[in-house]
């Protein structure tokens, strides 16, 4: 079987819904990512993958490719798993290139709030299951896996104390390709009181509630895309390969509880590949909610010592579909600036119960 590698990786800076990058359509924000990492690629690009989730509909990753000039006979294809979009184009590019169809793809996530035509978000479940607003099913899964305010608000904290650190120290500088007068993700551009925000804090969906504003992510428009390839092409075309593609799993879970879709994906991906928690080196999971990633924790017996460990959502935000791709990018500087590190893993939970987790290797 062919193995799928990841070389290069971008993402752009992230700015507020109606802040920083408001002017920019999704596609001006994919294809700049486009552009570089064709530009680096050596070698005829198969595919263009993006995921996408608030429109504006058609074919973002065509429309991003043609204004990125890369060749007219790269397709682009658009995916939506809603949040987890991201990560499945860069799962599906990988599969596409162990299955032989290929053997360089761009994969990654683009959305731009900011410009949706889109007034309110899409149903995820029918009437008769329910369709819980996204703070609800946060709340939901902080009752159901026993999560306090006071779990909640300590994770938030800790995200937003880990993503100034890698700020301040220039660690998140590696991953940011750019935009023209924006090198810097807009929530890092003024420091918030964190603590006094979380103290003060109102529960968003009932009295006596624990999911708040303060310990919720922020919605947000951004891009991130990899170049993934078939290893031995790499190699051959003196591109170093960072992290090797070695399984995902995608399982669905009732739509009351997305934030939980990691936990049966990555124990499946696990239990699968015969490893156990010990065994990964970083976690990425998506911070749209604390409350998510405190059971997620508690549930898989991850150490926050090895879990986001340079914050994410909660503090630079959320851009829906690209958050996964996100996530892959930060893995990929990551892993190297440490030693002994072998597995990772980066996973989600998507709006309609949907659990998706990638396992690499580091190379």
């Amino acid at each position: 079987m062919k193995r799928s590698v990841i070389v290069q990786a971008k993402r752009t800076p992230i700015g507020k819904a109606g802040g920083i990058l408001k002017g920019l359509e999704v596609h001006d924000l994919a294809a700049p990512l486009i552009r570089h990492l064709a530009g680096g690629a050596k070698v005829p690009i198969r595919d263009v993958i993006l995921g996408n989730v608030v429109g504006p509909g058609g074919n973002v990753a065509r429309l991003a490719s043609l204004e990125a000039g890369i060749p007219l006979a790269v397709p682009g294809m658009t995916i939506d798993r809603q949040c987890s979009a991201g990560l499945e184009a860069i799962r599906l590019a990988c599969h596409l290139i162990q299955g032989g169809a290929g053997d360089a793809y761009i994969a990654g996530g683009a959305e731009s709030v900011s410009t949706s035509p889109f007034p309110r978000r899409a149903r995820f479940s029918p009437d008769e299951i329910g369709d819980p607003k996204m703070p609800e099913a946060a709340e939901l899964v902080a009752e159901r896996f026993f999560i306090t305010k006071e779990a909640q608000d300590e994770y938030a904290l800790l995200s937003f104390d880990r993503s100034w650190r890698a700020h301040e120290d220039g660690m998140v500088h590696r991953e940011i390709l750019p935009l023209p007068d924006v090198d810097t993700d807009e929530e890092l551009m003024k420091k918030r009181n964190l603590p006094a925000l979380l103290k003060r804090a109102r529960p968003l969906i009932k009295p006596g509630g624990t999911v708040t504003a303060a310990n919720s992510c922020g919605v947000h428009d951004g891009a991130a895309a990899v170049l993934v390839m078939e290893e031995f092409l790499a190699v051959k075309n003196g591109l170093k390969p960072i992290l090797r593609f070695v399984d995902s799993e995608v399982v669905g879970v009732h739509p009351h509880f997305p934030g939980a879709g990691p936990i049966p994906a990555i124990m499946g991906i696990l239990e699968r590949n015969q490893l156990t928690m010990d065994d990964i080196g970083l976690v990425e999971i998506n911070e749209a909610f604390a409350s998510k990633i405190v059971a997620c924790a508690t549930e898989l017996s991850i150490p926050y010592e090895r879990l986001n460990v340079s914050g994410g959502a909660l503090t630079i935000g959320h851009p829906y579909g690209a958050s996964g791709s996100i996530m892959v990018t930060r893995l990929f500087y990551e892993v190297q600036r440490r030693n002994g590190v072998r597995f990772v893993l980066a996973a989600i939970g998507s709006g309609g119960g949907i659990g998706l987790a990638v396992l690499f290797e580091v190379v």
